[in-house]
């Protein structure tokens, strides 16, 4: 019997090796397919729940893994973003600023109830595009330092920089800007403005479709990002970084123009996801902002395969789900079941390192691995004739 490495890398072969117009219809199977599963639960279901988070985490999973996938570049700090993206929506919709025009707000292409409260109320299009900047200035400011650092060194850097974002977030209620503050603390702005798209229901807690679909678009759209930034220059220059920096410089790369890139870029879809979980959730509170979290992301870019676009949309996915419906779920009362008293959800995290370290040992390269990856982890580096790594001699030359 053939091993599962063996059976999916025959499918994959096979897959390569299809038509081209096969593969479009394929494609357009799956699209239609994942676009009316909300209608096969209930509008406010916890199926529709789960989804909607689960595509709001691939967003991010896809922004990380441009620098760490392709880039090559360890970011510990990325919840940082997610924390820019909320703090984004929670500034330009929602009613924190109340006092702001004298208390008869300021309103930009909203309707409804929106468009009659205090504070500043702007589109959700036009507050997805100022999270997107704003994290992605941040991005630059994270990236300046880390120019002329590599490998442990940056993930201290981007670390430090998500603890910073962090504590900002629990102590901004203390930080002034005339008479208002930069955050709420740990009491949170809520509520946060839903979105108003058209063609689309309202925005509820009872009715999760539109959100889910609006999350779905997100996607979608960042997905194809994704594609068109790794076959261009740009993406060209990012895996000759990750591949050899020196070289990639000898071969006339602009290191920081490349490496701002990607940090910049990366940025900005955690921050686009970050308002949207902000509007979904309906606040932003500090204790969401998390070192967990980085972590929890990172985790499913190394599941799916760093670099893999597709790899790192499965692990998200995977990975969401076993943190919103297994583990709360089906898997909660298990340990009850074989005399242990506690519950498993305190063991979330523990869970997710187990399953890496198994990833580690049984497929390094991902469950759906980019094809270099793959050569470099399975058939051996410098092994040009497909024949597995090959056992040679070292020798040190000396002048």
């Amino acid at each position: 019997m053939r091993s599962l490495r063996e059976t999916l890398s025959a499918i994959a072969e096979r897959w390569d090796n299809a038509p081209k117009r096969f593969k479009q219809l394929v494609a357009v199977g799956v699209l239609v397919f994942v676009i009316a599963l909300p209608f096969f639960s209930s509008a406010g279901g916890s199926f529709n729940d789960n989804a909607t988070k689960a595509l709001a985490y691939a967003v991010m999973a896809l922004g990380l893994n441009i620098v760490v996938g392709f880039a090559g570049l360890l970011d510990l700090g990325y919840v940082a973003f997610y924390a820019i993206g909320a703090y984004t929506a929670g500034w330009f919709a929602s009613g924190f600023y109340a006092y702001i025009n004298h208390q008869k707000g300021v309103h930009i292409g909203v309707i409804g109830v929106a468009n009659k409260l205090p504070g500043i109320h702007v589109n959700f299009l036009f507050v997805l595009v100022l999270a997107a900047i704003i994290s992605a200035l941040f991005g630059v400011l994270i990236g300046l330092p880390t120019l002329r650092l590599r490998g442990d060194y940056i993930a201290i850097v981007t670390l430090a920089f998500g603890e910073i974002i962090g504590r900002v977030a629990i102590n901004g209620d203390q930080l002034k800007i005339g008479k208002y503050a930069l955050t709420a603390g740990r009491q949170g702005i809520t509520p946060v403005d839903p979105p108003h798209l058209p063609g689309l229901s309202v925005f509820g807690p009872l009715n999760l479709r539109p959100w889910y679909w609006t999350a779905l678009g997100l996607f979608l759209l960042v997905l194809l990002v994704n594609f068109r930034l790794r076959d261009s220059r740009l993406g060209r220059a990012w895996i000759a970084v990750r591949e050899d920096e020196v070289a990639a410089a000898s071969m006339g790369v602009p290191l920081v123009r490349t490496k701002l890139m990607a940090y910049a870029t990366g940025a900005a879809f955690g921050g686009m996801a970050g308002a949207f979980l902000a509007a979904y959730l309906n606040t932003v509170n500090a204790d969401q902002f998390e070192f967990s979290f980085s972590i929890f992301i990172l985790a499913m870019v190394i599941l799916g395969g760093m670099g893999s676009i597709w790899g790192v949309t499965v692990g998200a996915i995977v990975l969401s789900y076993i943190n919103t419906y297994f583990i709360p779920g089906p898997f909660r009362s298990l340990p009850s079941k074989i005399g242990l008293n506690f519950d498993l959800t305190e063991l979330s995290f523990g869970i997710f390192g187990f399953l890496i370290v198994i990833m580690m040992i049984l497929r390094p390269e991902g469950l759906i691995p980019e094809r270099r990856r793959k050569i470099e982890l399975t058939e051996g580096v410098g092994d040009t004739m497909g024949i597995g790594a090959i056992d040679e001699p070292v020798y040190e030359a000396r002048a």
